[in-house]
């Protein structure tokens, strides 16, 4: 196809700098809303490239943009974000986290330093391309309300408006050098459910004189899950997980006045997600009633759940198919984990694939949001040049 070789010669000779790149990044971590000395050196290498760009948008966010020959065909934007993690790296190599507690365990260096390398070659290639590139180098993707939420509220889907979005994210179940993708639902919906559970505490010899909250919310939490069991359609996915449970006070022969419960709840289906908030809701608060105790319900809404458009994903499985042979490039099954580029979703057509990062022979060794995540670097072999080649090919709309 049209600029494959030009691409790949290219993508060879920015190798080496986007692996720089990567371990400079993951040598300094930064966390959701914190990245400021990340930003800023994206925006260095963009004015270095000559590539015009805009600076804290949606908060630390950068955007640049490509122009082609003449700008009267498509737009593609370009998403990557850029926010580490609050865990203590373990990995004992050189480009290992300075910053303690901080590390990126979700492959973000990865994302952005892959979107750094695209940039180059797409830049170096504008003369032979009609349209505009938006690169979108996102923040805090790991924290409510989600960088792309913020970002989306600051214009960036606006002036010009992208015709298509694509997104990557390393995916330790494949090795280096293979792809995978998923038409229509592929990643869930993603809501913090918290609960208070308020009785009367006392001797755990009397339960008689208080109100056991500890007794009350152990039925909470089996009611709950008969929500999933019980009320939902079995043929649309969603889980609900409570995954901390502690008391204000208690011990072995006090019973406490407070319980806390944390969760989350995660769907595929938008209708049902809040139809299923009530329900949390009702359920938490009735089971409490009958037994002597009140809960506080607190819902936090978190992402929608990720739609990749069927005919776009559709297109760029088979592209990807002609750049790296179709051995390369795999389907994939349904997430229930979660990912802020869902809200692009929803306001565009968009495409979020996968890139594989194993060592040969070792899928899914290392995993994500784990002290000891790294990746193969040979993923920036495939990485850099595909997401090159789709946008052109989508820029060109060859299919």
């Amino acid at each position: 196809m049209q600029h494959s070789e030009q691409i790949k010669d290219l993508s060879k000779e920015i190798l080496d700098e986007v692996v720089a790149m990567r371990r400079h990044i993951h040598r300094h971590p930064e966390l959701s809303f914190e990245e400021k000395n990340t930003s800023q050196f994206i925006a260095g290498k963009l004015k270095e490239w000559g590539i015009p760009y805009k600076e804290k948008v949606g908060g630390y966010g950068v955007v640049g943009m490509i122009s082609g020959k003449d700008t009267n065909g498509k737009t593609v934007a370009l998403r990557a974000d850029m926010d580490a993690l609050p865990i203590q790296e373990e990995n004992q190599v050189e480009y290992a986290s300075t910053n303690p507690g901080v590390m990126h365990a979700c492959g973000h260096d990865v994302h952005t330093s892959s979107l750094l390398g695209s940039a180059y070659v797409l830049n170096q290639l504008r003369d032979q391309f009609s349209g505009r590139i938006k690169l979108i180098f996102q923040p805090a993707e790991e924290q409510l309300p989600g960088g792309a939420s913020l970002m989306i509220k600051a214009g960036v889907l606006e002036n010009p408006a992208p015709d298509v979005i694509l997104g990557q994210h390393v995916h330790p179940p494949l090795e280096a050098g293979k792809v995978g993708f998923r038409p229509g639902q592929y990643m869930a919906s993603s809501d913090e459910i918290f609960l208070t559970v308020n009785g009367k505490g006392g001797h755990g010899a009397m339960p008689h004189k208080g109100v056991d909250t500890t007794l009350v919310s152990a039925h909470i939490i089996v009611a709950l899950q008969q929500i999933v069991s019980r009320r939902s359609d079995p043929t649309s996915p969603s889980v609900l997980t409570l995954g901390k449970i502690y008391s204000d006070g208690g011990s072995t022969n006090i019973i406490p006045e407070t319980v806390h419960i944390q969760g989350t709840f995660r769907a595929m289906d938008e209708d049902w997600r809040y139809q299923a908030h009530e329900l949390i809701r009702q359920t938490a608060r009735h089971t409490a009633l009958a037994l002597g105790a009140e809960v506080d319900v607190n819902i936090k809404v978190g992402y929608p759940f990720l739609y990749n458009h069927p005919e776009t994903t559709r297109k760029m499985r088979g592209r990807a198919e002609a750049f790296l042979g179709p051995e390369q490039v795999v389907d994939l099954p349904i997430r229930m984990t979660a990912e802020d580029f869902a809200y692009y979703s929803h306001e565009m057509d968009a495409c979020f694939y996968r890139l594989g990062v194993a060592d040969p022979g070792q899928p899914g060794a290392r995993q994500l949001h784990t002290s000891t995540f790294d990746v193969n670097e040979d993923c920036f072999e495939t990485s850099v040049g595909l997401t090159a080649f789709l946008t052109l090919a989508e820029l060109s709309d060859c299919q």
